[in-house]
């Protein structure tokens, strides 16, 4: 079939079940493809739309078993429900301008999501999105799970509710400076995304955001991050070491329960909520609290909601600034724990980012980055001094006096982070 260059529209179901139809080309006048335009076209291999062609139709191309490959072109602005439903063959599909497809009705219509795009998503190995999108919207490329990497450009500034959720076969994710926003349930399920580092744009941590991303062993949270929400790292169970940083004031219901590798987390002082079930099921050997003004939080009495497990409350140690015991021991949640220890006064305030390089080597630590003549100290998770040297230029080797420990705390100047040895 030859559409002449007169016609400019594809009209409702124009060759609705030409099973013969093998090939066809839409020529540039064409502004719009209408909905079952091509639906079970089974025969159809080869499909050309005009560079003009601004809409595809609700089911336009359902059931085109033979078609292989598709080019979206740049005009394209919306593409409708199912609109490539069943094109089992379907391997390739090129959007020349991802920023349109990006804009398809993702508030409202949750049948024009990647996963029914890319009806045979395993063939999806690494997607480079455009430096023309600036957003990705909700469920953009949810359940995608042959994605194994994720470039998002500086370009985008949200990521939108479920973007990547259920991609479980995503193991890399490079969020730029620009991101500003990540909307809920953005990474949920993606078991295979092992780190994750948040860029310092982004002030909130939603909630679900990365639920049951079972294989994440690391995350970096930057400063700028106020809030930590509920279930955001439920069932985190490979997470190892995870940094608070002292911006952060609330952690929200559930957001590290079941990270059942958390051996030990730090509480920065500017916290003045922690939600319930905020680490149930994690098995903590050390809390460390920077709160100088303890405030309520779930203890024993309860069951599900407990803020830390029974476990916790019983075995770990529970380390809080000097001079406040007492007011922990007669805090509701924080007089349940067994062992409460004041720590040395080692000033460790804060856990920032820095910009700076630690490294474990043997027994010690080397530390590139640091301005030559600052001061550096270790400690142990109990406040005791192990080690401490000046830094040189280029990198600096500080001795640990206890190489046994597996989590120290690291003073370069004024800024402190923990580092797992």
């Amino acid at each position: 079939m030859t559409i002449p260059n007169s016609v400019t529209s594809i009209g409702n179901h124009a060759f609705y079940g030409c099973s013969s139809l093998t090939s066809v080309t839409i020529p540039n006048s064409v502004t719009s493809i209408g909905e079952y335009a091509f639906r079970g076209c089974s025969g159809l291999t080869s499909v050309t739309i005009g560079n003009s062609v601004t809409s595809i139709g609700e089911w336009a191309f359902w059931g085109c078993i033979g078609l292989t490959s598709v080019t979206i072109p740049n005009s394209v602005t919306s593409i409708g429900s199912l609109a490539f439903y069943e094109c089992s063959s379907l391997t390739s599909v090129h959007i020349t301008d991802l920023a349109a497809w990006c804009k398809i009705n993702f508030g409202d219509n949750p049948l024009c999501y990647a996963h029914h795009l890319y009806l045979n998503d395993e063939e999806i190995k690494d997607l480079i999105i455009p430096n023309s999108v600036t957003s990705i919207g909700k469920w953009a490329f949810a359940d995608c799970s042959g994605l194994t990497s994720v470039t998002i450009p500086g370009s985008v500034t949200s990521i939108g509710k479920r973007a990547f959720s259920g991609c479980s076969g995503l193991t890399s994710v490079t969020i730029p400076g620009s991101v500003t926003s990540i909307g809920n349930y953005a990474f949920a399920g993606c078991s295979g995304l092992t780190s994750v580092t948040i860029p310092g744009s982004v002030t909130s941590i939603e909630n679900y955001t990365f639920y049951g991303c079972s294989g994440l062993t690391s995350v970096t949270i930057p400063g700028s991050v106020t809030s930590i929400g509920g279930y955001a790292f439920y069932n985190c169970s490979g997470l190892t070491s995870v940094t608070i940083p002292g911006s952060v004031t609330s952690i929200g219901n559930k957001a590290f329960y079941g990270c059942s590798g958390l051996t030990s987390v730090t509480i920065p002082g500017g916290v003045t909520s922690i939600g319930w079930g905020a680490f149930y099921d994690c098995n903590l050997e050390s809390v460390i609290s920077l709160i100088e003004e303890p405030f309520a939080i779930y203890g024993k009495n309860g069951d599900w909601d407990r803020t830390f497990s029974l476990n916790t409350f019983n075995n770990a140690t529970l380390y809080v600034p000097s001079g406040t015991i007492d007011k922990y021991k007669a805090t509701e949640g924080w007089q349940d724990f067994a062992n409460i220890v004041e720590s040395d006064a080692t000033a460790v305030t804060e856990v920032k980012a820095m910009p700076v390089l630690i490294q474990s080597e043997g027994s010690g630590l080397t530390i590139e980055g640091a301005e030559a003549g600052t001061p550096i100290r270790v400690y142990d998770l109990s406040g005791r001094l192990i080690g401490s040297t000046t830094a040189v230029e280029g990198a600096t080797r500080v001795n640990v006096a206890a190489a046994a420990e597996k989590v120290v705390i690291v003073k370069v100047g004024e800024r402190s982070v923990k580092v797992r040895r």
